[in-house]
């Protein structure tokens, strides 16, 4: 008998082993197609919570801002400023906006890297809104630290 490729043996032919084919990439198995439904839907919903988030961050911020400009004096911004403080100071602790003096300005203070309402421009808060002269600055520069204040405390701050 010869050393073939084929051999023969009472009537059957025998042939090498051939490797199968590598199974193609196209349609993929059922399991990458629920994968990728899967993959999609979590995107789907992280976007949609991400621009609920970000409409709800700019209706506070909307929220703070219009109280300002409905104000038609400086004492009128600081006095709604303060309203706008203490109503979101009430989410962090409910006796918070029953606060007065000193105590206020070290409440808003707290949690922040340096104080800047009871060692800062933040101190025209408590007296601004019964005086007649309070300058623009003040208003200005208090306007920037209490609305930084009011979005964090609202959960809109970064």
């Amino acid at each position: 008998m010869t050393q073939d490729a084929t051999m023969q043996t009472d009537g059957l032919v025998l042939r090498d082993i051939h490797a199968a084919s590598a199974p193609s990439w196209w349609p993929p198995a059922p399991g990458w197609w629920l994968l990728l439904a899967v993959v999609a839907a979590a995107a789907a919903i992280l976007l949609v919570l991400r621009l609920r988030r970000r409409r709800r961050e700019r209706a506070i911020a909307r929220l703070f801002d219009d109280a300002l400009a409905q104000a038609d004096s400086p004492t009128a911004q600081i006095a709604a400023m303060s309203e706008l403080l203490r109503r979101a100071a009430r989410r962090r602790d409910p006796n918070a906006d029953t606060l007065q003096g000193e105590d206020w300005l070290h409440f808003l203070d707290a949690g922040l890297k340096q104080p800047v309402f009871a060692a800062g421009t933040g101190a025209v808060l408590v007296e601004g809104a019964f005086r007649r002269d309070v300058s623009e600055a003040d208003v200005a520069g208090l306007r920037t630290i209490a609305r930084m204040r009011f979005l964090q405390w609202m959960g809109a701050g970064r």
